[in-house]
């Protein structure tokens, strides 16, 4: 029998098995609690002007797979773009953030909700070149009363003793078309 054909055999065994297990085990919980749905706030269609009212950027944040994952896709106008993966881990208490992007870059953000804003941080993969520690990362998203969301980024150079804005954005939803 050809292996192709051996492998289709196959497929009502592990379909049965398959069914079998959901039928022993519990559902697996979702993702309903208060602390799943902090970061909803930046849910939806944003702007992102540069200083002088310029645009920037666009990103789209959604809720996936069943409203446990919160997807974020950023263009930048100058074709540098990303997507961040974000949840509630259920298992550690804390939120996380899974950056990748068009440079091959990473970082991982690990924070929660405190004070009405959301702060995740996290540190880079190597050492700065110029002074050999590793760079610190620290993101702050703040809902405002206008509907708005002010993202600041801010890195540290030297562990974490001082601070540099990287990014200071104010995420505004697009102006309807007429």
């Amino acid at each position: 029998m050809h292996p192709f054909l051996r492998r289709l055999a196959v497929l009502p065994l592990l379909a049965a098995a398959g069914a079998a297990d959901a039928q022993s085990s519990p559902p697996p919980p979702d993702c309903r609690a208060p602390e799943h749905r902090q970061f909803d706030f930046w849910l939806g269609e944003w702007e992102v002007p540069a200083p002088g009212n310029q645009p920037m950027g666009h990103s789209r944040i959604e809720s996936i797979l069943e409203g446990c994952v919160i997807l974020e896709n950023w263009s930048g106008g100058s074709g540098y773009s990303g997507k961040s993966f974000n949840l509630y881990n259920r298992d550690t208490g804390h939120w996380e953030q899974f950056w990748v992007d068009t440079t091959g870059s990473r970082l991982h953000l690990v924070g929660g909700w405190a004070e009405g804003k959301m702060v995740l941080s996290g540190r880079q993969d190597k050492p700065n070149a110029k002074t050999g520690l590793t760079q610190h990362e620290r993101i702050t998203w703040t809902p405002n009363a206008d509907g708005t969301v002010r993202q600041l980024w801010e890195t540290s150079n030297d562990d974490g003793k001082t601070w540099i804005v990287s990014f200071d954005g104010l995420y505004r939803r697009p102006a309807a078309t007429p």
